[in-house]
């Protein structure tokens, strides 16, 4: 699943490839015919991230657009973008993933022409695509999904109030309401971080990387962990989801040929103390952790 830093470096493809230009809305898949008939021949006016969750405002100005867009791409979902020389090249954000870090991975097969206007004439449709968003110079199709809906602002408050604050977002008070919310429950750490009631946009590897580099044990209970930690925390992962949406990758070692740490090194030495990575399962999810540094 994209984490947070992806979603962020979404928002901003669409708003520099799309930002302000009308765009014509289809569902070649069908399953998404009737919403993208409210959002066919509106301009894009706003694209925002919010944690894990893309919103694309349609119509009416960038501080009120008539209509939202709502995508989380859950496992399975990507964006993939095509276009003419002028459109920043063809790229995609999502799964299929072709290696760890959730790199933009490049797409292969047909970018679409131009016609005698000057217009992009988009390629057909690879997959099931859900959504397609087409403007002058290129276009945008949505595959896999988990959630994809139009909704209306006081729909898309509700969906960010349920969430909690993203470290990505200069949002004032937002340190203290993580760790308050960290601080405030039993549940082990490492399963803290992953909950987007918590700290919204954090996935896996930021979970590893951060613990780790702030010397919390995953399965230390949230109420454990000092202000200060927690706080700590905070910082940490601000910085490496920072770091993500300006490189589109994800490394906390600053090395290319080992960008982390503790994700999916299970068995190889701590390159800080030596001890041999460990491996479990929380939640269902593959956690990695150093007994050494994260006693």
């Amino acid at each position: 699943m994209p984490e947070g830093h992806s979603i962020h470096r979404l928002s901003r493809a669409f708003d520099e490839l799309f930002g302000g230009t009308p765009l014509a809305a289809s569902s070649p898949q069908g399953r998404f015919a009737a919403g993208a008939a409210l959002l066919d021949g509106l301009p894009l006016t706003a694209a925002e991230a919010y944690g894990k969750q893309l919103f694309l405002g349609f119509g009416g100005t960038p501080t009120g657009p008539e209509r939202w867009l709502r995508v989380h791409l859950g496992l399975y979902g990507a964006w993939t973008f095509t276009g003419t020389d002028s459109f920043a090249g063809p790229h995609a954000i999502g799964a299929p993933r072709r290696r760890i870090g959730e790199a933009d991975t490049a797409v292969a097969g047909d970018t679409g022409s131009v016609d005698d206007d000057g217009r992009f004439v988009p390629p057909a449709p690879r997959g099931a695509v859900r959504l397609r968003l087409v403007g002058r110079d290129g276009c945008a199709d949505l595959t896999g999904p988990s959630a994809c809906e139009v909704v209306t602002g006081p729909e898309k408050r509700e969906v960010i109030a349920k969430l909690g604050p993203d470290p990505l977002r200069k949002d004032t008070g937002a340190a203290a309401e993580f760790a308050a919310r960290i601080r405030a429950r039993r549940v082990a750490a490492g399963a803290l971080l992953m909950d987007q009631t918590v700290a919204a946009g954090v996935g896996n590897i930021f979970r590893a990387e951060s613990l780790f580099l702030c010397g919390v044990n995953p399965y230390r209970p949230g109420r454990d962990v000092t202000d200060g930690e927690a706080r700590e925390l905070w910082t940490t992962l601000a910085r490496l989801m920072r770091r993500g949406v300006r490189t589109g990758t994800i490394n906390s070692t600053g090395r290319k040929t080992v960008p982390f740490f503790v994700y999916h090194r299970a068995g190889e030495p701590c390159l800080r103390c030596g001890t041999p990575v460990r491996e479990a399962l929380m939640q269902a999810r593959r956690l990695f952790w150093c007994p050494g540094c994260q006693p």
